[in-house]
């Protein structure tokens, strides 16, 4: 029998369209990798059985049942009180997962142990372990999509927080905004997002001024996506990259706020808005440069990330892997 020291982790990413389960090896090899959708609009406990009823499969098709791992991590999205493994608040994605007792809902079909991390976090230790982040010990990860998500890595290890639920950089107050879906205002996610991006270009178009993006959504201007803006800003578009800069600009002094305070060694950036490349580090560098304290400036690298949809699989496993 393979000792649980060598046993790979069964990693479990929950999104709000897909679900990616892979397996990997002690040494960060995925082995093996399937997607499901998630299927969500037919409830949280539909989603669970799939789940179960995929990850029995998935371990069928590579010869083993779960004597052949040493645990299950998920990653998933919304607030999460990792040490009872509860999704607590939902998240856009998964909006009507309250109050979920994730971990023990996989583990009485599984007899192993069951963690349940934020997929930003998770995304965190993937990058740490993996990705842009080896031989880092003190780093932050903001996930830039739909929402903004966060992890924290401080001495080589996840910080959690007082509940678990740490790291919601999205919702940090950096401005006058519209309200947040979170209930607050001000949030870093309503001003520089995906979502952000797309409503501020919409709003331009709306009031009349001239883009490609008209083109490009042959006035559609509704169907804007944030992808489609940076394309209008690598063309020369002056609306995109106006919008662009204004979210660059907020998420600068998101990041000028995390410098000051945790004096990291690296700032990744991740997620779908990290292709925008330059239009968003190269503002963020300079902000930093000029804000933050020198000594906490000098100190910190800002680098977008490497393991892309990843990240949240990897990160699950070395959560299992390290707990």
């Amino acid at each position: 029998m393979q000792q649980s020291a060598q046993k790979p982790v069964l990693a479990v990413d929950i999104g709000g369209t897909k679900i990616l389960l892979a397996l990997i090896s002690r040494a960060g090899e995925m082995l093996a990798c399937q997607r499901i959708p998630t299927l969500d609009e037919h409830g949280y406990e539909n989603v669970i059985r799939r789940l179960n009823e995929a990850t029995r499969e998935f371990l069928e098709n590579q010869g083993m049942d779960e004597t052949g791992i040493c645990g299950i991590g998920i990653a998933c999205a919304g607030g999460i009180d990792t040490r009872r493994g509860v999704v607590v608040t939902p998240s856009p994605n998964l909006p009507d997962w309250h109050d979920i007792p994730l971990a023990k809902m996989v583990g009485r079909e599984f007899d192993v142990p069951v963690s349940v991390v934020n997929d930003a976090s998770a995304a965190a230790l993937g990058e740490h372990y993996y990705g842009a982040g080896r031989g880092v010990d003190d780093l932050v990860l903001l996930t830039l999509g739909t929402g903004i998500g966060g992890g924290i890595i401080i001495d080589r290890r996840l910080y959690l927080g007082a509940s678990g639920a740490a790291a919601e950089i999205g919702h940090m107050t950096v401005a006058d905004a519209p309200p947040c879906g979170c209930g607050n205002t001000g949030c870093l996610e309503r001003l520089a997002s995906g979502t952000a991006v797309e409503e501020d270009a919409i709003m331009r178009l709306e009031r009349g001024d001239v883009s490609l993006l008209l083109e490009m959504t042959a006035g559609n201007i509704r169907e804007v996506t944030a992808k489609m803006v940076g394309e209008a800003a690598r063309l020369g578009d002056g609306l995109a990259q106006d919008v662009l800069a204004r979210a660059a600009y907020y998420l600068g002094v998101g990041c000028v706020n995390l410098v000051n305070i945790f004096n990291p060694e690296m700032i990744i950036l991740g997620g779908g808005m990290s292709a925008l490349g330059d239009f968003l580090l190269q503002p963020v560098r300079r902000l930093v440069d000029e804000r933050a304290f020198g000594i906490s400036a000098r100190a910190v690298r800002i680098v977008t990330a490497e393991l892309g949809n990843e990240a949240g699989v990897y990160g699950a496993a070395a959560y299992v892997m390290g707990n």
